[in-house]
């Protein structure tokens, strides 16, 4: 897999989403959510986790609880939901999707910034790139204290971007969810889609990074 290098010198960035784009933590989430809602008598089926995924904890609950969505028991069900999933990535690990660490080495070998763009909370990152070891590859983190709309508003890519020091223009964003395409679209940024059909309005789309063509990032932003 070849990726060259920036002949005019201007900055490029990649901007990641973490989950569903580097990692898999679907199933470590919904042991957290199940785990926790169950102690609190809240019936949550896993169609209803997999239309939350990649919205804000907030927002998440406020649908699930109804009329007993108080910002106190929003607050302490969503805190006991990320401390239970930590622990899940501590005591398991986590391990990159195909492609994901491949690309992410050989970005940073040529020279494109990086950062993570994630909706979860900070310490839920930090957790899982513990895991993953990326090291000096990834340059910045926004996670979801550092903003205060999620996705598909476009703050959270706006906000990656200016920590780079890479204007919009230069910044192609890999997502997983139709929230995150959108919020690249109004950020004026390009974007490549992980995971089908349902992300069709990407300017890429594939099943997985393994399947990325080697010269889709270049030619996203012309080379």
């Amino acid at each position: 897999m070849r990726i060259t290098g920036n002949g005019n010198g201007a900055p490029r960035a990649v901007l990641w989403d973490l989950d569903g784009t580097l990692v898999d933590s679907r199933d470590y989430h919904w042991r957290s959510w199940r785990g926790v809602l169950e102690a609190e008598a809240v019936a949550v089926t896993e169609a209803d986790f997999l239309a939350s995924f990649g919205r804000r904890n907030d927002d998440i609950l406020g649908a699930w609880l109804g009329a007993d969505a108080t910002p106190e028991r929003i607050r302490r069900i969503g805190e006991a939901k990320e401390v239970l999933y930590r622990e899940l990535i501590a005591e398991e690990g986590i391990s990159p999707l195909e492609g994901a660490a491949e690309w992410v080495s050989r970005l940073h070998a040529a020279g494109w910034r990086q950062a993570i763009a994630s909706s979860a909370p900070r310490l839920n990152v930090e957790a899982v790139m513990r895991a993953l070891a990326f090291g000096e590859a990834i340059e910045a983190v926004v996670a979801a204290e550092d903003v205060s709309a999620g996705k598909p508003d476009p703050e959270v890519f706006l906000t990656a971007a200016a920590r780079l020091g890479v204007p919009p223009a230069r910044c192609v964003v890999v997502e997983d969810a139709a929230a995150g395409i959108e919020a690249a679209r109004r950020a004026g940024m390009r974007s490549i889609g992980v995971g089908g059909a349902a992300l069709a309005a990407a300017d890429v789309v594939v099943d997985s990074l393994g399947a990325l063509p080697p010269d889709t990032f270049d030619r996203l932003l012309g080379g």
